[in-house]
């Protein structure tokens, strides 16, 4: 979501200038990196999960000493924001920051497009290494808290794109598979899929839980825990998922190749139909 919104709405303000959206200088969102954020995705103007973002939007902010947003106020800036926006499919940002000394947190709503190389990589499928990233399993170190501190994360995407990949799949220090730097990881073994427990200190993805419900829909057991890389190095197929990629077939992880496509296609067929439901 790096290109200028399409529209913008601040607590106090209402709808502003996307251009010009202010914060303040010496708000620690700004200086420290400490504020929380939600990202999600709308679907023919609905925004998909709403609730559920809110809800771990406030987690993020007891966990970063922030606050407690007020659901409310945050629904009606995003309408605000969606109404000016004026379009079906988009990408849907929320801020909660300390704001400036004294004057109490802000908020700020962002209205994006959604990004045009999403559909083109979706096609084509993505390549990821496998880059090593201490576990954020103590409390310390804000586990499952999605903060605007990616300093790491787009680091490690960096890293990728070095080494000629499209992005990473982070492993802890032993070995087991965490997360993308923005993404759930998933794979297959013949009709189970895995995906790594909340437990290991991953961000407990709004799409991964949809998809948590949606998989014996479509014929599929689940089972998440603590993997080895080498399990899903063995695996049948690989996927991402998130709320604005939705669900993005892997074609290889550390230069091997993944071929079937048969859950991702069956999952993302189900999140949208559940999304327009």
């Amino acid at each position: 979501m790096s290109e200028l919104p399409l529209a913008a709405a601040v607590s106090g303000l209402g709808v502003v200038d996307p251009a010009r959206a202010v914060i303040a200088a010496t708000d620690e969102g700004f200086t420290r990196g400490r504020a929380a954020f939600e990202t999600l995705r709308v679907y023919s103007g609905r925004p998909f999960r709403l609730e559920e973002h809110l809800a771990r939007l406030a987690g993020s902010a007891d966990r970063l000493g922030l606050p407690e947003p007020d659901p409310g106020v945050l629904r009606e800036l995003v309408d605000a924001a969606l109404e000016s926006a004026g379009t079906g499919d988009v990408g849907l940002r929320i801020y909660w920051t300390p704001g400036a000394p004294g004057a109490g947190p802000t908020a700020i709503v962002l209205v994006s497009p959604i990004p045009g190389w999403i559909e083109d990589a979706r096609a084509r499928g993505q390549q990821l290494v496998s880059l090593v990233f201490p576990a954020r399993s103590v409390p310390w170190l804000l586990p499952g808290t999605k903060s605007v501190s990616y300093a790491t994360h787009v680091a490690a995407e960096a890293e990728a794109r070095r080494r000629g990949a499209d992005d990473a799949v982070l492993v802890d220090v032993d070995g087991t598979v965490l997360e993308g730097t923005v993404t759930n990881i998933w794979w297959r073994e013949g009709d189970t899929l895995l995906t790594p427990e909340l437990e290991l200190g991953i961000l407990a993805g709004e799409t991964r839980a949809a998809l948590l419900g949606l998989a014996q829909e479509e014929g599929f057991a689940v089972e998440t825990g603590a993997f080895p890389l080498d399990r899903l190095l063995a695996a049948e197929e690989v996927f991402t998922s998130s709320s604005v990629r939705e669900v993005m077939p892997v074609v290889a992880v550390d230069g091997r190749a993944f071929a079937s496509r048969r859950a991702a296609e069956a999952m993302l067929r189900a999140l949208r139909r559940l999304a327009a439901a």
